[in-house]
C-alpha cells in the first residue's frame, strides 16, 4: 500500500495505492501486550482515537463476526458514531476489521493491522483501504486521517509502555 508513511519498492505500486493509507509504529511493548490493547473494551476506551478524544462503547464482542459500537468524542463537544465488524483475527499478528458509521454504512473502510516482534518491542502497522480514491483524498483532507491515524497509535503506544512500566514496578 502506498503513502507517504510506507516506502514501496521501486515501481511496484499497487493497483489501490490511490485508496489507501498505512501507517506504522515502533511500541516499545510486547507483542501479546499490544495486541491485546485492541481486545478488550477496557484497553480500548483508555487510548482509541486522536489527541483530546474519548470514547464511549455501546457494545463490544471481540470475535470474527464481532463487533464494537461507539461514540468518538471530539474535544470540540462533537460526537461521532462509529462502528466496526471483526472480520479476521489472527492473534497476536493480525486484525482485519471493517469501520464505518453505522451497520451496514456504504462508506465504510477496511483496516488490517500487524503486529510484528521487534527484538522485545513491536511495530505496527495499519493499513486502511477506502471504496473509492475520492473517500480516501476526503479522510486525509477532511477528517485528517494520517494525523488521526499517528496520534491513535501514540495514544496506544504510551498506553500500552505505561502497562509495562506499571507491571515492572509492580515487580520490584
Amino acid at each position: 500500500m502506498a503513502s507517504t508513511e510506507a516506502g514501496q519498492e521501486a515501481g511496484a505500486e499497487s493497483a489501490t495505492a490511490d485508496r489507501e493509507i498505512a501507517i506504522s509504529r515502533g511500541i516499545d511493548a510486547p507483542r501479546e501486550l499490544v495486541f491485546e490493547a485492541f481486545t478488550q473494551v477496557r484497553h480500548l476506551s483508555r487510548w482509541w482515537g486522536p489527541e483530546g478524544f474519548t470514547t464511549t462503547t455501546s457494545a463490544f464482542e471481540f470475535r470474527e463476526g464481532g463487533e464494537w459500537v461507539f461514540v468518538l468524542h471530539g474535544p470540540d463537544g462533537t460526537d461521532y458514531p462509529e462502528w466496526i465488524r471483526w472480520l479476521r483475527i489472527a492473534p497476536p499478528e493480525r486484525i482485519e476489521l471493517l469501520h464505518g458509521e453505522y451497520l451496514d454504512d456504504p462508506n465504510s473502510f477496511e483496516t488490517v493491522l500487524t503486529f510484528a516482534p521487534d527484538g522485545a518491542a513491536t511495530r505496527i502497522e495499519m493499513r486502511t483501504l477506502f471504496p473509492t480514491k475520492e473517500q480516501r483524498d476526503e479522510a486525509v483532507e477532511k477528517y485528517h486521517a494520517v494525523e488521526a491515524g499517528r496520534q491513535t497509535l501514540g495514544n496506544l503506544a504510551a498506553y500500552v509502555t505505561g502497562l509495562v512500566r506499571d507491571r515492572k514496578g509492580a515487580e520490584d
